[in-house]
């Protein structure tokens, strides 16, 4: 038989660096999950990802026991990481930032294609493509 959920928390945290100060702590604590449990887990889970910030959605069950599952990076921080920025412009519509080729553009849709909601690389190619439009980032062809 399947466990009773009590809750989804989603959060983001940067990959391996999960501690129980906020906003981990107080969003588990919420729950009665077992935060250092979930810490712990989760660190080593993202290794590979340290210092990258990490979307997670955390399934709590009746019995205070939780699942979590790691999604891949926003598009946001992927694009600020590729163009060196710190963050997207004020003023999208007039400022530009930075510029992007359609080859990184694909790049970053190839690698969060499982979690956004198309399914052809065309149409992921074109969401990624409007957040960068909307950070100030021009996208050349």
């Amino acid at each position: 038989m399947a466990k009773e959920v009590a809750g989804l928390i989603k959060l983001q945290i940067k990959g391996a660096a999960a501690n129980p100060s906020p906003p981990v702590g107080p969003a588990l604590g919420a729950k009665g999950v077992n935060i250092m449990e979930f810490c712990k887990q989760f660190n080593a889970r993202t290794q590979e990802q340290a210092g990258k910030i990490v979307p997670v959605i955390i399934t709590v069950y009746a019995d205070k026991s939780f699942d979590f599952v790691i999604k891949t990076p926003p598009v946001a921080v992927q694009l600020k990481e590729v163009t060196k920025l710190k963050s997207g412009s004020a003023e999208p519509n007039r400022v530009k930032v930075a510029s992007i080729s359609i080859e990184q553009v694909r790049t970053i849709a190839e690698a969060k294609m499982v979690d956004l909601n198309c399914f052809t690389l065309d149409s992921a190619i074109s969401i990624v493509s409007g957040t960068a439009r909307s950070m100030g980032i021009t996208v050349k062809e």
